[in-house]
């Protein structure tokens, strides 16, 4: 075959260190705007990015030369430095180490980016932690739970 074609779409979900509230509602959407950017940037294309004060949810179309590993340290480094570089936050802003990534069919991407697009509405019903989990079960990974999200300190 000449060409390579492909389509995979990814749910990647990543949270403040610790699950720190330190992405304020005053200036998210800005940093989720550098976000969809940095995954455009790095052949992939965004569908929605969105979250709430302590995670983030992106939902990407995924690129064929990229690995899901390089586009989330790519993401994370860039957005913290931008967070770091315009002083949003009091204190240092860092990531914690570590992802999620969940593949969805086209025939579900209507239903996903609502999900991601109502995060507030959401996590008023349901703790992120228990969403996490939730969507670990549901997608039958394994995982062990002391490297689950870190509490918030």
């Amino acid at each position: 075959m000449a060409n390579t074609y492909h389509q995979v779409y990814i749910m990647f979900v990543f949270a403040v260190k610790y699950r720190r509230a330190m992405l304020s509602k005053e200036w998210r959407s800005t940093v989720f705007g550098v976000i969809g950017n940095l995954i455009n940037e790095n052949d992939s294309k965004t569908l929605v990015v969105n979250g709430v004060e302590d995670h983030v949810h992106c939902l990407v179309a995924f690129g064929k030369n990229t690995s899901q590993s390089d586009l989330m340290k790519i993401v994370k480094a860039k957005s913290s430095k931008y967070i770091n570089d315009h002083e949003l936050t009091e204190e240092r802003f860092e990531w914690q180490v570590g992802y999620g990534s969940f593949s969805y069919n086209k025939s579900h991407l209507d239903k996903v980016i609502k999900y991601v697009e109502n995060q507030e509405e959401h996590h008023a019903k349901k703790k992120f932690l228990e969403e996490y989990v939730e969507l670990l079960n549901s997608f039958d990974i394994e995982y062990d739970e002391k490297y689950i999200f870190h509490e918030p300190i």
